[in-house]
């Protein structure tokens, strides 16, 4: 049975229509005006409805090191309120899932979008064994707040404070049941509604993908370069400094020896061009396909925006087009340092350079 948010009862609210790769089944992607619904986000409080995404409680003795044991990020010591991202890879380094966790001091929450939900739990429940865990479908819902963060509502279970690569963001897990009395409570401390068109627009601009539309089945982490953790200033997806998971041969090998073959960028798309390109979309460079567009989304600002999966050898190439459609690089999308390769060093001095 679809999904379908009480929000969309409000006055002008109003699903996302046509197919897409992203995920947007069953919410307000805007409420009558979006791009006005956007700015919001720079002069207050922007509440969305995330609430089609679908979260995974795990709990008991041992969750931390069960989670610990099979993601990308470092869980074995963290403590209550910890909030970041993690994956799940395969054995190649390939992303498979990738998620947002909290950790409230007995129990881990894992969103992800409903496409990932049961294919996550599902290896979740089989990986159990002797570990003293649980691994539960948790009945909440996702209000993400982005600008000025709000006093969270009277039935809050979760209130985490999201670190990523752009605007402030405030993630609030509440009962299904609460939903539509959350978003009103956290109104009367002075939010405004916005559709989810408003977070997309701010997920592109921070470079933050979602895995059907954006990614593809031989992405490994490095090709979202914000994802890698080499400092402790932020809880990045895949944490270099932890023990052993599924697919960190992978990570470890790019991160010592070399460079990943692509990366995630954000592209500005020709506004005047007469059709907005489709994700899934080929990039090109010279008539030479180069890459896969993903999300598209217009922005109050630069119009329409988007998402793409490039070849590093395009980038700083000239001008890409998607079909009839140019596009240009954000230039901050590509990382000038990803930190020296220690393994190659110690190759080229085994090779007397």
């Amino acid at each position: 049975m679809s999904y379908s948010s009480p929000l969309l009862s409000r006055p002008g609210a109003a699903e996302l229509q046509g197919a897409t790769l992203v995920d947007v089944s069953g919410v307000p992607w805007h409420y009558g005006n979006p791009l006005v619904e956007q700015r919001a986000v720079e002069t207050g409080s922007a509440i969305v409805d995330r609430s089609h995404r679908r979260v995974i409680a795990v709990s008991g003795p041992d969750a931390k090191a069960f989670l610990h044991n099979l993601l990308s990020q470092k869980l074995d010591d963290v403590e209550a309120g910890f909030a970041a991202g993690a994956a799940d890879l395969d054995i190649q380094g390939h992303v498979l899932h990738h998620m947002d966790l909290v950790f409230t001091g007995d129990t881990f929450f894992l969103d992800v979008p409903a496409a990932q939900f049961d294919s996550l739990k599902d290896f979740l429940t089989k990986m159990i064994f002797w570990s003293e865990v649980t691994v539960d479908e948790a009945d909440l819902a996702v209000i993400s707040v982005l600008g000025a963060p709000l006093p969270t509502p009277t039935a809050t279970v979760v209130d985490r404070s999201v670190c990523w690569p752009g605007c402030p963001r405030q993630d609030i897990l509440v009962p299904r049941a609460d939903l539509a009395a959350a978003v009103s409570e956290l109104e009367s401390h002075g939010g405004s509604v916005a559709g989810l068109m408003t977070f997309t627009a701010e997920r592109v601009k921070a470079r933050e993908p979602e895995l059907a539309a954006d990614l593809d089945g031989k992405t490994i982490p490095h090709e979202v370069p914000h994802w890698i953790r080499r400092s402790d200033d932020r809880p990045a997806f895949v944490h270099l400094e932890k023990g052993c998971y599924r697919g960190q041969e992978t990570v470890a090998r790019v991160e010592n020896l070399g460079r990943s073959p692509r990366l995630l960028v954000l592209l500005y798309l020709d506004g005047s061009a007469p059709e907005t390109p489709e994700p899934g979309a080929d990039i090109t460079l010279g008539g030479r396909r180069v890459g896969r567009l993903g999300t598209v989304v217009d922005d109050c600002d630069f119009g329409p925006i988007g998402l793409g999966l490039v070849k590093r050898s395009a980038l700083n190439q000239g001008d890409l087009s998607i079909g009839p459609v140019a596009a240009s690089v954000e230039p901050d999308s590509i990382p000038q340092d990803e930190g020296p390769k220690a393994g190659r060093a110690a190759v080229d001095r085994l090779r007397g350079r």
